[in-house]
């Protein structure tokens, strides 16, 4: 997998501090100590001491290199619910419920994400996509260029019968149920950044649809030539093509029969689904019938890096997690890919988180 193995070496390179939060699972442990050991990232795990300990030591996990920090004993508690008070008084958040929200571990993680004392987040092996979803954004926050955060799963095709080779970005495949034009826009935008990000090449979007190049009259169909023209004047220098079926956006010989002007050519890196329905059957259906492995469902869009796992992820699953985390959190540091100013409004709380089996 020569896209991940580049993502696992970028990560090497400048290792980042990580946090996760739900040491009582072996697979989040092993994970942890395994990027540890492999210098990709620096780990950090918050929950009930005793118990991560006992788990360790029952599954014979060495956790020298894994900091440890139980909020029911931690000297930052207390700073922490201030800080969670004042950022949901306004919501109606009283100081003793900050008090008593910042000991999930969960909440614990990300006010450490918000604060600078780690620079990402991983969760989602036990907890569900709505509690990390909620507490990323509630906490962390959205990216100013951005009103809501989306999704994407990282898709490897790297087996000797894939006839199509590397990574794909799929997007969205797990939140935002169905987009109006201007937020598909925004995942549009927000998926080229991940592809530039972790593919380590410059993006190639489709906007994906029944319809190529107005081939069909439909609504659904006018809503991704509306989102594809948004993506256009935002972004001119990115190649983009919309409306387009899957078929002309991977293949250069339909492309070039059917996309007149094609900037993307039939060699599409980036596939904007139209709605989650799409989305969600797209990435399982290569993953269960084309062999791909799906990493994700990640986040785009929030100020610092957090990631959701699936609940039936595996330790390598998570390793791999970790490793993608770390390398949206060297972008981060400097981010400089949209002038806030483009788009001009506040962040929206409340995506729909769904879709994720």
């Amino acid at each position: 997998m020569k896209a991940l193995h580049r993502i696992i070496e970028q990560a090497r390179a400048a290792p980042k501090k990580i946090v996760l939060c739900e040491g009582d699972d072996s697979r989040v442990l092993q994970a942890s100590v395994r990027a540890s050991q492999e210098e990709i990232a620096k780990i950090a795990m918050v929950g009930d001491r005793v118990a991560i300990e006992a788990l360790a030591s029952a599954q014979g996990i060495d956790l020298s290199r894994i900091e440890l920090l139980d909020p029911a004993d931690s000297a930052d508690t207390e700073a922490f619910a201030q800080e969670l008070f004042d950022l949901r008084q306004a919501k109606g958040m009283t100081l003793e419920q900050a008090r008593t929200a910042v000991l999930d571990p969960l909440c614990y993680a990300d006010l450490m994400v918000r604060l600078g004392y780690a620079d990402g987040s991983v969760a989602g092996a036990v907890r569900t996509t709505t509690d990390v979803v909620r507490n990323a954004i509630q906490i962390i926050g959205v990216q100013p260029a951005f009103k809501l955060v989306s999704s994407f799963f990282l898709m490897m095709l790297c087996e000797p019968f894939h006839s199509l080779k590397g990574g794909l970005i799929f997007s969205d495949c797990a939140l935002v149920v169905d987009p109006s034009a201007d937020e598909l826009s925004e995942i549009a935008i927000a998926a080229a950044d991940s592809a530039r990000q972790l593919l380590m090449e410059e993006p190639r979007v489709a906007m994906l649809s029944f319809s190529t190049s107005g081939s069909a009259r439909h609504a659904l169909v006018d809503k991704v030539t509306a989102a594809a023209k948004r993506v256009k004047e935002l972004r001119p220098e990115l190649a983009i093509d919309g409306d387009v079926q899957l078929d002309a956006a991977l293949v250069a010989e339909i492309a070039q029969r059917k996309v007149k002007g094609s900037t993307v050519k039939g060699n599409a890196n980036v596939l904007i689904f139209p709605n989650l329905d799409a989305g969600n059957i797209g990435y399982k259906m290569a993953e269960r019938v084309g062999g791909a492995v799906a990493i994700g469902p990640l986040l785009q869009g929030l100020k610092k890096p957090a990631n959701d796992l699936s609940r039936g992820c595996s330790t390598e699953d998570i390793f791999n997690v970790i490793a993608v985390t770390v390398v949206q959190a060297q972008a981060a540091q400097n981010r400089n890919t949209i002038d806030p100013k483009r788009i001009k409004s506040e962040p929206v709380l409340s995506p729909s988180p769904n879709g994720r089996g």
